[in-house]
């Protein structure tokens, strides 16, 4: 296990509750109260040194919604290390991920994005605006539950209801 974790995990108690090595690159599982605290080491800690934020994504998993329905992902890379990691927090639908645009100011657009797409709740960002959807848009594009054809003329919230009033226009078009 590389030196920055070890440490991060010696000098953070608590503050990682995985690790995984997956094609060489290390994932570890922070609890959203710690992402700040995690990632300023990272940032400032000398066997880290990780300087970039190459990306913030994020993933959906609705049946897991009790226990964190989104996993954000922030891609870290030290230029003066040569090494990666990624940060992974898991984040209810409603809960806010504090933003790390403080410490990496490239994360503002990417962090952006995940809200857009996935409706992710980032507090204390400087400018929390839609970035590809226009301001009136309704639900959010990435998410699991979004309708396949688009919000249409009204944004149903159960997907079921959706399904049976798409069943019942092409049945209308049948007959």
């Amino acid at each position: 296990m590389p030196a920055f974790i070890t440490g991060l995990q010696r000098d953070l108690p608590g503050s990682v509750t995985h690790v995984s090595l997956y094609l060489g690159d290390w994932t570890i599982v922070v609890p959203v109260a710690q992402l700040l605290d995690v990632a300023r080491y990272l940032r400032d800690g000398a066997d880290g040194a990780f300087d970039f934020c190459s990306d913030v994504t994020a993933t959906d998993w609705p049946p897991r919604a009790a226990e964190g329905r989104f996993d954000v992902l922030y891609c870290l890379y030290s230029t003066r290390r040569r090494h990666r990691v990624r940060v992974k927090v898991r984040a209810g639908e409603n809960q806010p991920v504090p933003s790390v645009t403080g410490i990496w100011p490239a994360a503002n657009w990417l962090e952006r994005e995940v809200y857009d797409m996935f409706g992710v709740n980032f507090t204390s960002h400087p400018d929390r605006r839609r970035i590809l959807m226009p301001e009136d848009w309704q639900g959010f594009p990435q998410r699991k539950d979004y309708p396949l054809e688009g919000p249409g003329e009204l944004l149903m919230e159960n997907p079921e209801d959706w399904l049976k009033l798409r069943q019942a226009r092409e049945q209308a078009d049948i007959e």
